[in-house]
Parts: C-alpha cells; sequence; structure tokens
C-alpha cells in the first residue's frame, strides 16, 4: 500500500511507494520515457514514466498532463544525485484531478503588468515561491529574536484616531460617527506598552497613502516596532545591530536553497554581522558635497543620497543625529546640540535605502507639550500619548523595520513587489 507524503518527505521512504499530490510543473518527453517535473508546495520531484513498465491507460495520461494540471501520482522513490531535490520518482500510478486548458503564464518571457494581473498564479513560479519562503523565515526569525531576548509582542490598533507622526499622508474613513484612519505605525501604541512591560514589538500591516511609483515603496506593507523603556539611542543600536545580524544568518542557515533559486550573491550576506558603520548626518551632508550632490544640510536624504552612502560599505550603515526639522515631533534632541535629535536611519547595502528608523524618544512633558504646538497637534487627539510622559516618564528608545523593503534586500530583488503575496501599489488593487 502507498504512503501518502509531501515531496519534502520523500527522503523518508527510499525505495517505498508513495502518492503525493502534486501539480505538472513542466513535462518533456524521451520516446519512451516521459518525465514529469512536479511540484507540491513543498518542493519539486522529477516522475519518470517509463512506457514498458506501466500500463497503456497511465501511459496516456501522463501524456495528457499540462501544465499545472492537477493529480495523484503514484510511484518508488529513488535515490538520484543528480536531481536539485536529491531524489526520483518511479512513477507506477496517476490519477488525474483535473486537465489545465490554455495556462496563461508559460515558460517564455512576459511584462510586469502581465505578471502582476496574474498574481495569483505567478505565484507558483519557483522564483516567487522561494521569495515567500525566504520572507516567511525572516518573519520566523525576527520573532524568536525578540520572544528570546525579553520582549513582548502586543498588537496595536490598526484603526486610529490621529497619525503617529502628524502627516497628512493617512487614509481616512469614517468609524460610525468619528473620523479615522488606517495606522501608518504602532509606535505611540508600543511606547505605552513599554511602560507596562518593558521590552515590546508589534507586527502587523501598516498603510500610507503616498502616491509613490518608486521600487521601494507600497502602499500597505508590514512593520516590526520595538519599544525599550530605560534604553538610550547608543542600546538601541546594538540591538538594532544583533537584530538584523540575527535575521540575515537564519535566512542563511534556513533558506539557502531558496536564495540559490533566485540567484542571490550569498556571499555578500555572509558578512552581515558584528558591528554596522557609523556617520552622523553631517558626515554624510560633507561626504555627499563632496560626491557632487547639490545637498544643503538640513535636507532629507533621497534615493540616491543613500545609496551613494551605501556604496562605500559593505554592511548595513547607521546615519545618526539629524536635524530635528525633517524628523518626527516625538525625538529627544540631542542635550549637547538641540538642532539635531537622538536618532539614527540604518541604510541596508547594494541600494536598497532605508530599513530601519529609531531613536530615542522625548521623555519631558513640557518639552512634548511644546512639540504638540509646533506641530499643531490636536491637544485632545494626543492626551492618552502625553499621560506618558505626564504619569512616570522615563527615558525610552524604539525603531521600526520595513518588512518588504528588507526581503527586497536580503533576496537582492529589483521592486519590493515581489515581496509579499498580494502587493498593494499606487494604481493595483487587483488581485
Amino acid at each position: 500500500m502507498a504512503i501518502k507524503c509531501t515531496i519534502s518527505e520523500v527522503g523518508r521512504h527510499v525505495d517505498q511507494t508513495v502518492t503525493i499530490g502534486a501539480w505538472i510543473h513542466n513535462k518533456r518527453s524521451s520516446g519512451k520515457i516521459q518525465f514529469l517535473q512536479l511540484r507540491d508546495g513543498s518542493g519539486y520531484i522529477q516522475g519518470v514514466v517509463v512506457k514498458s513498465e506501466v500500463s497503456e491507460q497511465i501511459w496516456d495520461d501522463a501524456k495528457s498532463l499540462t501544465q499545472e494540471s492537477s493529480l495523484y501520482v503514484t510511484g518508488v522513490v529513488r535515490e538520484e544525485p543528480r536531481s536539485q531535490s536529491g531524489y526520483e520518482l518511479t512513477v507506477t500510478g496517476i490519477e488525474i484531478i483535473h486537465l489545465t486548458e490554455n495556462y496563461p503564464i508559460t515558460p517564455k518571457e512576459h511584462g510586469v503588468d502581465f505578471l502582476m494581473d496574474h498574481r495569483h498564479l505567478w505565484l507558483r513560479a519557483p522564483k516567487q515561491r522561494a521569495i515567500l519562503l525566504i520572507r516567511a523565515q525572516i518573519i520566523r526569525a525576527v520573532q524568536q529574536f525578540f520572544d528570546s531576548n525579553g520582549f513582548t509582542k502586543v498588537d496595536p490598533p490598526i484603526l486610529t484616531p490621529s497619525s503617529a507622526e502628524g502627516t497628512t499622508e493617512l487614509f481616512h474613513i469614517k468609524y460610525f460617527d468619528e473620523d479615522a484612519f488606517l495606522t501608518q505605525s504602532g509606535q505611540l501604541y508600543m511606547e505605552a506598552a513599554a511602560m507596562a512591560l518593558g521590552k515590546v514589538y508589534s507586527f502587523g500591516p501598516t498603510f500610507r497613502a503616498e502616491k509613490s511609483k518608486t521600487r521601494r515603496h507600497l502602499i500597505e506593507f508590514w512593520m516590526i516596532e520595538p519599544e525599550m523603556a530605560f534604553v538610550d539611542l547608543e542600546e538601541s543600536l546594538r540591538i538594532q545591530e544583533q537584530f538584523v545580524s540575527y535575521v540575515v544568518q537564519s535566512v542563511l542557515e534556513n533558506c539557502r536553497k531558496e536564495l540559490e533559486t533566485i540567484g542571490r550573491d550569498i556571499s555578500k550576506l555572509e558578512n552581515i554581522q558584528g558591528e554596522f558603520p557609523r556617520i552622523t548626518y553631517d558626515e554624510a551632508i560633507e561626504f555627499l558635497q563632496g560626491q557632487g550632490f547639490d545637498i544643503p544640510w538640513g535636507e532629507d536624504f533621497g534615493a540616491p543620497h543613500e545609496t551613494a552612502i551605501a556604496e562605500k560599505y559593505d554592511k548595513p550603515v547607521f546615519i545618526t543625529h539629524y536635524p530635528a526639522s525633517i524628523k518626527a515631533f516625538y525625538m529627544k534632541p540631542d542635550p549637547s546640540r538641540p538642532e539635531v535629535v537622538l536618532c539614527a536611519d540604518m541604510i541596508a547595502p547594494e541600494g536598497y535605502g532605508e530599513i530601519i528608523g529609531g531613536s530615542q524618544r522625548i521623555d519631558d512633558p513640557e518639552l512634548m507639550a511644546q512639540r504638540f504646538a509646533e506641530h499643531s497637534l490636536a491637544q485632545e487627539a494626543y492626551q492618552w500619548y502625553m499621560d506618558l510622559r505626564t504619569y512616570g516618564t522615563v527615558p525610552h528608545s524604539g525603531f521600526g523595520l520595513g518588512l518588504e523593503r528588507t526581503v527586497a534586500w536580503i533576496c537582492g530583488l529589483d521592486h519590493v513587489r515581489e515581496t509579499i503575496a498580494f502587493p498593494r501599489m499606487l494604481y493595483r488593487l487587483y488581485p
């Protein structure tokens, strides 16, 4: 009797007969032998159908199979060193579930718009599958790092009454008779949670109503946002180094096959550990001006600036102490130089831009009230946030990592649209 298993499990059943539910990824024939490239979501394996060893019905059924047809295939598992999986299936039986006709995505080249229109099917391609497996491993590593380092996961609301950063790039909705917004960050709520639990992190979807079409931006994306009581900027930077190193090394350890499938230069990832280089905003401006960029002090960096800075390093680089005028209202000024804040952006190598933004938060109630006034923030909407300073304020810090941009960097992708199963972009809400 055949053993039901998945392709990833066939190594346990060498020389045994198994049945696998699968799809036809591809097929070819060589006279009296047919080679079926099978996939089942857990992996790939080649099924070999030898005409002289099967019934005429099985041979004809194998011949009728088309790309993405579904079937139950029965056969004997054989070791095959030349196979990527290390195994092969000598087919003894086929039960067709569904014969697919005119599958739209063929082995030929297709344009990006066509593939995005068929994203629900494009996910079946080996590269797209590998990216999603790497993304899943990154998520697993994120949670392992924080859960094993004394952090508690807390879920902030997706519907909020105000902006985390005082911007207008929010999706507005009606909350019964009140105005509400889709969250652009869970940070403010994580600060509240940190005052109760010490070290916390959130992991959830965020939304930015930016009319941006760059390769680095999505409208809906996932953020990891830790907040830590009694932690200053310096300690936060050390945690960020450890965190990013842990995630990258975890992917290298668990997803090497997937990295090879997508053609990633693994050597560029192997170096991501230890301390990361740091430069101040002042030093970055001086460097960029020396490279011919027309950028004055006080202006924020764009993609070309971040790329130029990142090219100097083979690891992520921290840019610290930005001008207060271009950063969020809650960032703590440097006591020795109040025009800059105790903050840092982590810029990924290879031109992937900022993957982490973080800072030490203002803990002085009077200064926070002053910032509310300067940024015209409604006192009633932010009163609860002010209470965090009024009742037991402490030094605290936090940061946010954008998952999709991090996936793009680790995978070496040209665009963030491939980093999530169903991306939401400026002109794409389907499928």
